[in-house]
């Protein structure tokens, strides 16, 4: 950071006052980081190799060595594992973000104890001082569990006034991913109740966090998520026939705000600019109409607010969404989201990995190549790893286990069956005899060769006569070859 001349400037021979330096140096520092004011909405896979990148991005912009940095564990503090969550969590932003993040229950005592039973033991740390601390923070990030929950909590004390004053007036980078991003609109959906408890559809007064901007919105994250296979688990497991009634539910100013998984909606407060960052997108939803703004769009707030609002309409109709051009790269990691910052290739979900390894097993195992398998299993075994962090979803690690131990299997039983070709150390006893059978053949003595190919045969080789000459191979290499 550049300070200002004063810093060597010397009044009458002697150095500028050290306590006049040291006030002009914490202004320095405070302009410095009140030009970060950025609200990120991540749509799954916050804690995931998919979003490193991005966190790491955001980060650069404090220009802070050592961030006062919170993570609100409210959305998921109910889970009996919500110690293991949170330690996991630290471990993520330790270990791949590079920052230091402490934990704060975020939770009250006065939340409806329908909605928000009391937690046991209950949270000892006093509200007024968790809201003080996260409109302080350098950073805040509140991320997977339940959106009714955390409302009932955040609404009930003083965490939602301090979130609303962070993203209105105060400063730095403020991250609401999954279930705390699906908070942030002026209304929230019940995921839990409505998917997992069969409840009716309907909307829950969010935070209301972008509606000062001009965004009336529901915010939906998981947008495209396709767990469900055969049934429709699109737009956070609503699917698209309840997702139709509750939109009809919503005022006429009023829009749905869908992001994808792995995806990442950058809003800068400060330059009123909306970047699109990840492997998905984001939509904009109004009367069932659907505008599409890929990875790699930015645009200005005013043009968001408007396909909010219904003032722009992309051009179309019907029911297909429209899916507009990118109007300008995003930097590093923009376009289709196959890439990251500089130049880094933005890792894949577990299950493409997966794909990936099972092809490239058994290209390694059609080659007989030993170090390829080896390799394919530990770099498997590494990305299971990796993916364990991801608190939000289950991207398939216990698929993923299996397919490991499959594969391992599958090497053992390749050394032991041996990785040589078996026709190498067959040959020399099986075509002298197909020799010895061509002889008999054009000698017109096809009883003796057809004794031969039969006595082959039931010892487990396969013989076959081509116009290109006879082919020969263990019985089990040919059935493999036409399984």
């Amino acid at each position: 950071m550049h300070l200002p001349g004063w810093v060597n400037r010397r009044n009458c021979g002697n150095v500028v006052n050290s306590a006049a330096w040291a006030r002009e140096a914490a202004k320095e520092v405070a302009a410095a980081v009140a030009t970060v004011r950025v609200l990120a909405i991540i749509g799954s896979g916050e804690t995931s190799p998919t979003m490193v990148t991005a966190h790491r991005e955001l980060i650069a912009r404090l220009g802070l060595t050592s961030p006062q940095a919170i993570v609100l564990a409210t959305p998921y503090a109910f889970q009996e594992n919500a110690a293991d969550v949170s330690a996991r969590t630290q471990h993520y932003f330790a270990d791949s973000v590079g920052l230091q993040v402490r934990v704060a229950a975020g939770t009250s005592p006065n939340a409806d104890p329908a909605m928000a039973p009391p937690l046991i033991p209950p949270d000892e740390e006093d509200e007024a001082r968790q809201a003080a601390a996260i409109r302080a923070a350098d950073w805040v990030f509140a991320g997977p569990g339940s959106p009714s929950y955390a409302l009932a909590h955040w609404q009930a004390g003083p965490v939602a006034a301090g979130l609303r004053d962070r993203v209105l007036a105060g400063d730095g980078l403020t991250v609401l991913a999954s279930a705390a991003a699906a908070t942030a609109g002026r209304f929230t959906l019940p995921v839990y109740e409505i998917y997992k408890a069969g409840g009716a559809p309907r909307w829950l007064d969010g935070l209301d966090l972008l509606s000062p901007f001009g965004l009336t919105v529901a915010l939906i994250p998981h947008y495209d998520n396709a767990e469900g296979g055969r049934y429709d688990t699109r737009h956070c497991y609503l699917g698209e026939r309840r997702l139709a009634v509750m939109e009809r539910e919503l005022p006429a100013g009023a829009a749905v705000l869908g992001v994808d998984e792995h995806t990442a909606v950058l809003i800068d407060l400060r330059t009123s600019d909306v970047e699109i960052r990840g492997r998905g997108g984001m939509t904009i939803r109004r009367s069932g109409h659907s505008v599409v703004l890929p990875a790699g769009t930015r645009l200005p707030m005013a043009e968001l607010r408007d396909l909010v609002q219904g003032i722009r309409r992309a051009a179309g109709g019907g029911n297909a969404p429209d899916v507009m051009d990118a109007t300008g790269p995003a930097g590093p990691g923009g376009g289709d989201g196959a890439a990251a910052g500089d130049g880094e290739m933005q890792p894949l979900p577990l299950p493409e990995i997966m794909a990936a390894a099972e092809e490239r097993f058994e290209a390694a195992a059609g080659t007989r190549d030993a170090d390829a398998m080896v390799g394919v299993i530990l770099e498997l075994e590494t990305a299971i790893g990796q993916w364990e962090a991801d608190m939000d979803e289950d991207q398939g690690t216990e698929q993923a286990r299996a397919l490991l131990r499959s594969l391992v299997g599958r090497l053992g039983r390749a050394a032991q069956d041996g990785l040589t070709d078996p026709r190498d150390r067959l040959r020399p006893a099986v075509e002298p005899l197909l020799d010895l059978r061509a002889t008999l053949r054009s000698a017109g003595n096809f009883a003796a060769a057809d004794a031969i190919r039969e006595a082959l045969t039931a010892a487990g080789f396969d013989v076959s006569d081509t116009p290109e000459g006879t082919r020969w191979q263990p019985t089990a290499m040919a059935r493999s070859r036409d399984a």
